[in-house]
């Protein structure tokens, strides 16, 4: 029965194990998309540690329940438990510092438009600091987050490769760093040459601070807009959201998880209080009998 308690603190604790594995995918994840760089890389260390974090306790809560050590059980329940409340904290968090934002829908065009006003606090405040800022817009120039726009037709009449028309790029889904950082806001009533190469003479629909920062130098663009952070806090919006959805399953997995371990735990202390080790119950109730 003891080995029996202690073989489900093994067992949950290996599924915690298995658990800690999409927590450390999702921040790995998350760092991908970052490209490796000092883009955004407060994003995935939270989510980065608290796997590690896990896979650590359930590796102790394993060696635990094998070895049969008491104080590491214990140990272990506690750094669980604890845990657990620092993802149910992140979650909350990061629900509440990207439920503001989104971007807007513009006439006759299928790709969304990103203004900063649009979003608020801490998120917003980080990503706007122009110290962090100045190295997210460079990991975003360095990474090329605008070269994978270009796209070319045939000409019919020359047979040579040019720029697809304004109706055709118009009509394309592009992801918000491209629609905030690579191109003017359509607001400005820029003339469209190719997809990062504008003329300016339209109309100007709204006045918008980003028309000045806009430029035609392919390193400088529309780094500096507004609608370009408003791009990057969209994406990161978007990653948070997929990541706490992960967070949240992973959660309810641990929570379970926690509540097996710790009544295992009692049922194993109630049973070493209960039987001296070594002595078996169905023998020690029972007097042997004389023969002569």
């Amino acid at each position: 029965m003891l080995r029996g308690s202690t073989g489900i603190i093994g067992v949950v604790n290996f599924i915690t194990f298995l658990v800690s594995i999409p927590i450390l995918g999702g921040g790995i994840w998350l760092s991908a998309r970052a490209n490796n760089t000092d883009c955004l890389r407060f994003l995935q260390w939270p989510i980065i540690i608290i796997g590690v974090t896990i896979m650590v306790i359930s590796l102790m809560g394993f060696a635990g329940a094998c070895y049969r050590i008491s104080w590491l059980l214990r140990l272990y329940l506690f750094a669980m438990f604890f845990v657990i409340a620092a993802l149910l904290g992140f979650i909350v968090f990061a629900f509440a510092v990207t439920d503001r934002g989104h971007g807007q829908v513009i006439m006759n065009r299928e790709f969304l438009e990103y203004q900063l006003s649009d979003y608020s606090g801490w998120l917003k405040d980080r990503v706007s600091e122009p110290g962090y800022w100045s190295k997210i817009s460079a990991c975003l120039r360095d990474a090329g987050a605008c070269k994978g726009m270009a796209r070319y037709v045939r000409d019919p009449t020359t047979g040579m490769l040019v720029p697809e028309p304004a109706n055709r790029f118009y009509g394309r889904h592009l992801s918000p760093i491209q629609s905030g950082c690579c191109k003017p806001p359509t607001s400005c009533g820029f003339t469209y040459v190719n997809e990062t190469l504008w003329t300016a003479g339209g109309v100007t629909a709204v006045p918008d601070p980003d028309c000045g920062r806009w430029s035609n130098n392919q390193q400088q663009l529309c780094y500096e807009c507004g609608s370009c952070k408003a791009g990057v806090l969209a994406s990161i919006r978007h990653s948070w959201r997929k990541a706490s959805v992960i967070n949240i399953v992973v959660l309810i997995i641990l929570v379970i998880v926690y509540i097996i371990a710790c009544a295992a735990f009692r049922n194993s202390k109630r049973i070493d209080n209960d039987e001296p080790f070594g002595v078996n119950r169905m023998t020690k109730a029972r007097p042997s009998r004389l023969h002569f």
